[in-house]
């Protein structure tokens, strides 16, 4: 199994990632489309090989082809996203949000999946990306389609451990090869 795999690959001193790699993901009260759509979603986001490589074809056995299609669709559309509304957060000179973002987006409307199951994986894209503004867009359109806050953090969860993992794995590769 993927998760024992990244499991053993994590050194002593990650011993919390291993653990909460295990119940973020093992114990997860998520239907497994949401799950395994967020941990795809999330393991893209992560940039991370080892990580994209170990869930990657999990995730492929747990989702239908179009699940599995509309989670990456959610990685690389809001790997844009985040950037560009991000740095319109962050810039002083708040004349750029007025004006027309002029990005192709159509995924959004017409993901494939159910509605709710995009914004959740695209939620948790944008919590490894950090885009405060698409955070509370994503996060509004779920509350308001009924999804419980314990949900919404589920994928938090989720996105924080595989960003955790990865790093971790990345810099332990880094450090290997010197």
């Amino acid at each position: 199994m993927a998760l024992d795999e990244l499991k053993a690959a994590l050194p002593d001193y990650a011993k919390d990632l291993k653990l909460n790699l295990g119940s973020v993901i093992g114990n997860s009260g998520l239907p497994e489309q949401q799950l395994w759509g967020t941990v795809l979603a999330c393991a893209i986001a992560s940039r991370s090989p080892r990580v994209l490589a170990e869930l990657e074809p999990e995730a492929r056995e747990h989702l239908s082809e179009q699940a599995y299609t509309a989670a990456k669709a959610a990685a690389a559309v809001m790997a844009m996203n985040n950037v560009y509304y991000r740095t319109l957060h962050l810039l002083s000179d708040k004349e750029y949000g007025t004006m027309r973002a002029g990005l192709r987006m159509n995924v959004l409307g017409n993901p494939g999946v159910d509605k709710v199951d995009f914004e959740l994986w695209s939620f948790a894209v944008s919590a490894i990306n950090g885009c405060g503004m698409c955070l509370d867009s994503h996060e509004q359109v779920l509350r308001k389609a009924g999804v419980e806050r314990e949900t919404v953090q589920e994928a938090i969860k989720i996105a924080a451990v595989l960003a955790a993992v990865g790093a971790t794995l990345d810099a332990e590769g880094s450090l290997a090869a010197v």
